[in-house]
């Protein structure tokens, strides 16, 4: 393993905490495979680096492993969809915290457009209404602000027609427990109605009453607005200056898992992790079932240690058993 010069900690790095929560999903391999030649901590914090400082990847600093290597590992990650299951799992961790069911039932979905550079080429589509040429961020999150479902899509995409494959992924994401979504007007209409009844969603539209003037503060529809404005401290996300779609979906993962570990490695610190409803406040106790294994998960082998689907409540120390 290639030894790198000792550096200063950037505001970007993961701290020891996130670390945790974070490693047994990236460890697609041992550690100690002779494949590795950088620390994969180091490599994450490149990662990290790069999505908050939003430069292009041959601008990675020198202290930090090579871009290549980088830019490689993370196209393993998002294959893997690893940040897919990582952000899943905080999402049912942080519900808990909060006194809820880690299923939500109700939603809420909005999107907004990304300019695009000179690197997204002819796929970048025009949004006549926002009078930008780019592509446009479809997001659902639950009442709590946490990620559902995202699609990216040309900014010429009108969001009615990304209503049934949105709901279906919502769906999928929370085993159809959602059974209502907060939207905007762009989101009216019968066809919009009946995507999301397909899927057992009903629509509620939130609009801006006309006589106030003046910021207002929608109800419900707040949310995922503030979520898009801590999505635009990440520099990476403030454009599209990718060439596949899935790429910006993906770093739209990174994003939100970086918030969200966090998020959570705050609450630990604190020590006011809470359980389920009515069930006190719950402690970092070391209890043996946090080191339990989980299942597989896309062809990979099971992480161990401070995985979140493995911080469900047992009976003996206020820990569940993971089943799944």
């Amino acid at each position: 393993m290639v030894a790198l010069t000792e550096r200063k900690p950037d505001p970007s790095d993961v701290g020891d905490e996130e670390w945790a929560l974070v490693a047994p999903y990236l460890r697609l391999l041992d550690e100690g495979v002779p494949q590795r030649s950088y620390p994969l901590r180091e490599v994450f914090n490149a990662l990290r680096w790069l999505v908050r400082a939003g430069a292009s990847w041959r601008m990675l600093p020198h202290d930090l492993p090579p871009w290549p290597v980088v830019y490689q590992q993370t196209q393993r990650w998002l294959a893997t969809r690893v940040f897919d299951a990582l952000v899943q799992d905080l999402r049912h961790v942080l519900r808990l915290a909060e006194g809820r069911d880690p299923e939500p039932t109700a939603a809420i979905r909005d999107s907004r457009t990304l300019h695009a550079t000179p690197e997204r080429g002819g796929q970048a589509g025009d949004d006549g209404a926002k009078r930008r040429k780019g592509s446009k961020v479809h997001l659902t999150v639950d009442t709590l602000g946490q990620f559902l479902a995202l699609q990216v899509t040309p900014a010429n995409e009108q969001e009615r027609a990304q209503v049934a494959a949105l709901a279906a992924a919502v769906q999928e994401a929370t085993g159809e427990a959602v059974e209502l979504a907060y939207v905007d007007a762009s989101y009216t209409g019968e066809r919009p109605a009946e995507a999301a009844a397909a899927q057992g969603i009903a629509l509620e539209v939130v609009t801006l009453d006309a006589v106030k003037r003046g910021f207002v503060l929608l109800p419900r529809r707040w949310v995922v607005e503030r979520r898009f404005g801590w999505l635009a401290r990440f520099r990476r996300l403030a454009r599209d200056d990718e060439r596949l779609a899935q790429s910006l979906a993906g770093l739209h993962l990174v994003a939100f898992a970086i918030l969200m570990a966090a998020r959570l490695a705050r609450l630990l610190a604190q020590g006011t992790l809470t359980g389920s409803r009515g069930s006190g406040r719950l402690r970092n106790c070391g209890c043996p079932c946090r080191r339990e294994a989980r299942p597989p998960l896309h062809g990979r082998p099971s992480p161990r240690g401070n995985s979140p689907r493995a911080w469900r409540r047992c009976a003996a120390h206020g820990w569940r058993r993971s089943r799944s």
